[in-house]
């Protein structure tokens, strides 16, 4: 199996095999939450036009994300795991839109043979679901803050799940405390807004392991799969 790791939004482009799109402040934590707690689509929006657009065919629908990490006008909610969390979601369509990890989804989407989310909340699953596929090669793609600057917390998710494929597990511990008390990323702790950036985002983001399933891309919307 080979393993790379890209980059931004230039990276999802060159992904190839199967696709990792990895954004765990907030993206694709929010995603795992919001289909844990019953949704029964997740449809995944480049642009927050083709949401709005959405939402005027289906007043039923809800909508979830944010640019530059703050909620959206006239949004249901941001992109937020401790908001996901509050809510019931069974039977519900949900469109999510985010400034970098939903467009990473539909960049990757254009040579991999498949997409998956990468957040820490359901690595060991992701791991799982692709070693049981054994791909020739597989694409990890950071997206990073706005789809073009580094985030520390999307690299350091490439390295542990890379660690899980090739059987040399990294610790977790070290890197959730770089997280929380060393790490330069601006994405997470510059939105000073209480209601786009709940305070209990950043434990739910990094409470590993705590889904079994993964999230699939197809079809311009996310759909879970135990391995």
């Amino acid at each position: 199996m080979k393993i790379r790791t890209l980059h931004y939004l230039e990276g999802a482009r060159e992904a190839s095999g199967t696709a990792v799109v990895i954004d765990v402040f907030r993206a694709f934590s929010t995603a795992c939450y919001i289909a844990a707690k019953g949704a029964e689509r997740i449809i995944v929006t480049e642009h927050a036009e083709e949401a709005y657009a959405y939402k005027q065919k289906h007043p039923e629908y809800l909508l979830a994300g944010e640019r530059g990490g703050f909620t959206l006008e006239g949004f249901d909610f941001g992109n937020s795991p401790s908001a996901a969390e509050q809510r019931d979601f069974t039977g519900s369509t949900v469109v999510l839109t985010t400034s970098a990890g939903t467009k990473g989804l539909a960049e990757a989407a254009r040579h991999a043979d498949a997409v998956i989310t990468g957040s820490f909340v359901n690595a060991s699953a992701a791991a799982h679901w692709i070693l049981k596929r054994d791909p020739h090669e597989v694409s990890l793609v950071c997206m990073g803050w706005n789809g073009r600057e580094p985030a520390d917390e999307d690299v350091l998710y490439a390295r542990y799940l890379e660690g899980l494929l090739t059987g040399n597990p990294l610790p977790f511990e070290p890197m959730k405390e770089f997280l929380r008390h060393h790490s330069k990323t601006s994405s997470f702790r510059t939105v000073l807004d209480p209601d786009s950036l709940p305070e209990g985002d950043f434990d739910l983001c990094l409470d590993l392991d705590r889904f079994p399933f993964v999230l699939q891309f197809t079809d311009g919307c996310l759909i879970p799969f135990h391995p």
